[in-house]
């Protein structure tokens, strides 16, 4: 759903790394690091594997003392003893919810800090949850193995040695060295996959002259009914089918997204992030028109009719082998599982 140059298919899609990367500033002006440790790599499907490659233990890691609770913004003393070398993973509130798979996307809290000053270089707590994906090497290799297997809900504590964290180079600029064991803090608010829908609350459908919209929330490709005989609309509609309570998109964000898209004369069906079976994040600055236009403001969680005009679609010069005709207008469902 990218701009007319671009293919459809979900795999051609730009990926671009998600959150803040190492030269953000956080609210108060200082450098900061994010997990963001190498260059993105497209996302394998989704449960690829749920088993970490590295060994990890069980500690030592330092001890939290203030903030305990899942959602709390942790204090987190500094380590007292030596760390260890190898990978450590402590659940501190063990979650109920699905389990993280390689290839999966997380949404979550977090706060990282130096081992042995306990300064902290960077921390999600008051700016705003970080959705990421798991496995494919878009974080540092700490996150990639010690994020697999566990559950969302769960609160993990994480001490990570300068071989799965920024290497031998650390980054100067949050103030990590080569030599620095990396201690985080995170909650895993929650995972999405190509399993995954949206879980708003379903918003009376009143207009019989829009396209009728399923409202399941199984992870299943939603069922859109065209109004027979019904005139296309001439102006962009945006309408919720179900309507999520999660942070509102901006002409900046990065979505991550199920959807579909058909031909309003024909009903037919051009693309569908279903039949990939993985997701990607889309940048909303790089989606045709009546993407940017009519998912601004709407929230993470939500169902979305979109019904396009060619003007705001992709006008006389479809994509070729696309299946679009010149001029048509388009339908799309759109389930925003998170706003990166």
């Amino acid at each position: 759903m990218r701009r007319r140059s671009a293919l459809l298919a979900v795999p051609a899609l730009l990926l671009t790394a998600a959150g803040c990367g190492s030269d953000n500033k956080d609210k108060g002006g200082s450098a900061t690091a994010s997990p963001t440790g190498s260059t993105p790599t497209s996302p394998g499907a989704s449960g690829t594997t749920a088993t970490p490659s590295t060994q990890i233990v069980s500690g030592p890691v330092p001890e939290i003392t203030a903030g305990k609770g899942f959602g709390q913004k942790p204090t987190v003393a500094k380590g007292t003893v030596a760390p260890s070398p190898q990978l450590a993973v402590k659940t501190v509130v063990q979650g109920s919810g699905p389990t993280v798979a390689g290839g999966d996307y997380v949404t979550v809290n977090y706060l990282g800090q130096i081992w042995n000053t306990a300064k902290v270089f960077d921390t999600s707590f008051g700016r705003g949850p970080y959705t990421t994906v798991i496995g494919q090497g878009q974080v540092i290799p700490g996150w990639d193995e010690g994020l697999l297997g566990r559950k969302t809900g769960s609160r993990l504590e994480l001490a990570i040695p300068p071989s799965l964290g920024y290497g031998d180079s650390g980054n100067a600029q949050a103030g990590i060295s080569g030599t620095d064991t990396l201690v985080f803090v995170i909650d895993v608010l929650d995972r999405f996959n190509g399993t995954s829908s949206a879980t708003g609350k379903p918003v009376p459908q009143k207009n019989p002259d829009l396209p009728k919209v399923g409202t399941n929330t199984d992870g299943k490709q939603p069922s859109v009914t065209i109004p027979k005989g019904a005139k296309e609309p001439t102006k962009l509609v945006a309408e919720y089918i179900l309507e999520g309570s999660g942070p509102a998109v901006t002409s900046s964000s990065t979505v991550l997204a199920q959807y579909q898209g058909l031909v309003w004369t024909t009903g037919k069906s051009f693309d569908s992030s279903y039949s990939h079976g993985q997701l990607a994040p889309l940048q909303l600055s790089q989606l045709i028109p009546g993407w940017q236009q009519g998912l601004v403001g709407k929230k993470a969680g939500s169902r979305v009719l979109l019904v396009t005009p060619p003007a705001l679609g992709y006008g006389k010069t479809p994509p070729s082998g696309s299946g679009i005709p010149a001029d048509a207008t388009l339908v799309f469902t759109l389930d925003i599982l998170a706003v990166m």
